[in-house]
């Protein structure tokens, strides 16, 4: 959803090009509709007309006249249809419904454990969808689609997980079968950190062509922004920098099996069992960040030298990559500056000076929603496209 100029013939890509001219949210003419996508005015008509069919544009105050009638004038209706995100973590489950602008209408947080099994979390998921449509003052019926983000890998075309590490009975669940059979909706589900990466970048970062998001939490992973758009890689595990192997590492078991993996150095559980072990409790990634916060010295120690930690793998990842953001989100990153000064120190100490020369290191701003948001924008992205756009607007 980021092409500019012209674009192919064909109905469905000339509908496609006028709404997502008009999903900037300025009201436009037929006129300038047509000049910005390159199409003919009859043809811009004919989508036009379409369009406002469909509910997805609405007309608005008409342009200045030039002399004459004044033309009439076009917008983008976010209310058109609403949009089901889920954000499944380790230990909760996230609920939203939103717009076609990703704007949350309402809201529901449950403590809720990803080992239960899909069908008690995907049940949850179900209920709650209902409820949260009604509170928002919408229908099954209005639902585009429903968006699911699960802590473990995830084949997309699919989306079933596959192999994940910390969800015990949901390998090779179809988890869109069983929404959609209660939902009656499309279903699209991906890995967490690629959905929170799609949120954080639409929301806040959307100039920015190439964005590198990082969830430090339970465990350890990232989303890749590359051209404007997600990528996923060949078998959708790309970012998987959890598992990359440490040398400083080495005798570190991790939970995939292996040992020396950064997941099992600088993850939320890793650290909070040193911190245990210590005579320090902690449970969580958030038990850890908490600590830091109010000034553990062992907390903030360990926290920093987890940011080091992955300043390492990320240093190598900016010379490959170059991108121009590195945003930093997941429960361990709540532990104030501690964990991103540790990332900052190594990155810019141990890139190349021309790829970290207006490379920024930040926090998340999109915060415990990127996830939601992320899993709203990939159905609407999806559902918008030239491909897709016909079955929405029907025959």
């Amino acid at each position: 959803m980021r092409r500019t100029g012209p674009v192919s013939a064909g109905p469905a890509a000339g509908t496609a090009a006028v709404l997502h001219l008009l999903r900037d949210g300025r009201p436009r003419t037929r006129a300038e509709l047509a000049t910005e996508a390159g199409l003919a005015r009859s043809t811009v008509a004919e989508r036009v007309d379409v369009l406002l069919e469909s509910g997805l544009v609405g007309r608005t105050d008409n342009g200045r006249s030039t002399g004459g009638r004044p033309p009439s004038m076009f917008v983008f209706n976010p209310t058109a249809r609403a949009v089901l995100a889920v954000d499944v973590g380790a230990r909760h489950v996230r609920t939203a419904v939103t717009d076609l602008l990703g704007a949350v209408l309402a809201e529901d947080y449950r403590a809720l454990e990803v080992t239960e099994g899909p069908r008690t979390v995907l049940q949850h998921v179900c209920e709650q969808g209902a409820a949260l449509l009604a509170r928002a003052g919408r229908t099954p019926s209005d639902l585009l689609g429903t968006g699911i983000g699960l802590p473990g890998p995830v084949a997309h075309a699919t989306g079933r997980p596959t192999n994940p590490p910390i969800m015990p009975g949901w390998d090779g669940f179809d988890v869109p079968g069983f929404v959609r059979q209660r939902l009656d909706t499309a279903v699209l589900v991906d890995n967490d950190v690629n959905i929170m990466a799609l949120g954080e970048h639409r929301t806040h970062w959307a100039d920015r062509a190439d964005m590198i998001f990082v969830k430090v939490a339970t465990g350890i992973g990232s989303g890749l922004i590359a051209g404007g758009e997600l990528h996923r890689g060949s078998q959708g595990v790309a970012g998987d920098m959890g598992h990359v192997r440490l040398q400083s590492g080495i005798g570190a078991v991790c939970r995939c099996g292996s040992t020396g993996c950064l997941e099992a150095v600088a993850g939320g559980a890793a650290i909070a069992a040193r911190l245990t072990a210590a005579g320090i409790p902690a449970d969580t990634s958030t038990d850890v960040a908490a600590l830091a916060r109010a000034g553990s010295m062992p907390a903030v120690a360990l926290v920093r030298q987890a940011g080091r930690a992955i300043g390492e793998v990320l240093a190598t990842a900016v010379s490959f990559f170059n991108p121009s953001v590195i945003v930093i989100g997941g429960g361990l990153s709540q532990a104030g500056a501690h964990l991103i000064a540790g990332v900052r120190e190594v990155v810019y100490q141990r890139s190349l000076p021309l790829a970290s020369q207006e490379l920024r290191i930040v926090h998340s701003h999109a915060g415990d929603r990127a996830a939601v948001l992320g899993a709203a924008f990939m159905v609407i992205e999806q559902a918008l496209d030239p491909t897709h756009l016909p079955a929405l607007l029907g025959p």
